[in-house]
């Protein structure tokens, strides 16, 4: 939405904030070490304006900060003004969710819960086009196109690149709800099945929250997303579905919230074997449809 700090600025100007207070140190103190005016390192703090990489590693040093650390602020710092290859899907992801992107490609840890549908980073072609083509928010085929690719993406860039520690758990409710037809259902629990089966040397976690868990901790929200930085275990981010595009949660409090729902989904979910044997039936149950 206009007006909001993209959340990368957010996350790093609400730590630099942490740590001057932390320390005793007022916005005078701050501009002092950068010789600037107190105001820049206000919208600095908010958000609202951006720092070069010389500026923050000078704050960071004279806050202290241990040099892991800091190199990890730095790197979700620079992230931000790299050319990505979001850029050219500009008509289907907006600044939102080029943010979120740029983000997760940068996260050490992502934590996933969706509900209703398979998660973005699992979906096959076949699936991600049924659900590009059923989302009001694409008004032509060139738009539902750019949807799956960037799906595709955000696959080959996070779990075949990057290859950060993933976990992610689906709600049985996907596993049923026909997304594009029995044969991409086939397919799609099929590669879910194979994902569970492999368990975490694969790099990613998958669990089923079976129907028989009942009432859980995130009964009352749709999906979501926790993107975590190991350098810098201090800030996190949390990203909530929604039909304009979602919103990005970064205050500690915030995250510590939902780190807490996700610990008690995974309890109640299903381990990845038990997980995989109801993916298989869920896929046999598909050919016999």
């Amino acid at each position: 939405m206009t007006g909001i700090p993209p959340v990368r600025r957010r996350l790093l100007g609400a730590a630099l904030r942490r740590y001057r207070e932390g320390l005793g140190y007022s916005l005078d103190d701050a501009a002092r070490i950068l010789e600037c005016d107190r105001s820049k390192v206000s919208r600095i703090e908010t958000g609202h304006r951006g720092i070069r990489d010389k500026e923050l590693r000078e704050l960071l040093t004279e806050y202290g900060v241990a040099a892991g650390e800091a190199d990890g602020l730095v790197a979700v710092a620079h992230a931000g003004r790299q050319q990505g290859w979001w850029q050219g899907y500009r008509d289907v992801l907006g600044e939102a969710g080029q943010d979120f992107v740029i983000m997760e490609a940068a996260a050490t840890e992502i934590l996933g819960y969706e509900p209703h549908r398979v998660p973005a980073l699992l979906q096959t072609a076949g699936y991600a086009q049924a659900v590009a083509d059923a989302d009001p928010a694409f008004s032509d085929d060139s738009q539902r196109d750019h949807a799956v690719e960037v799906t595709l993406t955000r696959q080959q860039v996070v779990l075949a690149e990057r290859h950060p520690r993933v976990e992610l758990l689906v709600g049985e409710s996907a596993l049923h709800q026909s997304v594009g037809g029995a044969g991409v259902m086939r397919g799609q629990l099929a590669r879910l099945a194979a994902v569970a089966g492999d368990g975490p040397d694969a790099g990613v976690t998958l669990r089923v929250l079976p129907f028989r868990a009942g009432a859980h901790a995130a009964a009352g929200c749709g999906g979501m997303t926790i993107l975590r930085f190991a350098a810098a275990p201090g800030i996190g981010v949390i990203h909530l579905d929604a039909l304009s595009g979602g919103i990005s949660l970064d205050g500690p409090g915030e995250v510590a919230r939902y780190l807490r729902a996700f610990t008690r989904l995974r309890l109640a979910a299903l381990a990845p074997a038990a997980s995989a044997r109801l993916l298989r039936e869920a896929a046999r149950g598909q050919r016999a449809a």
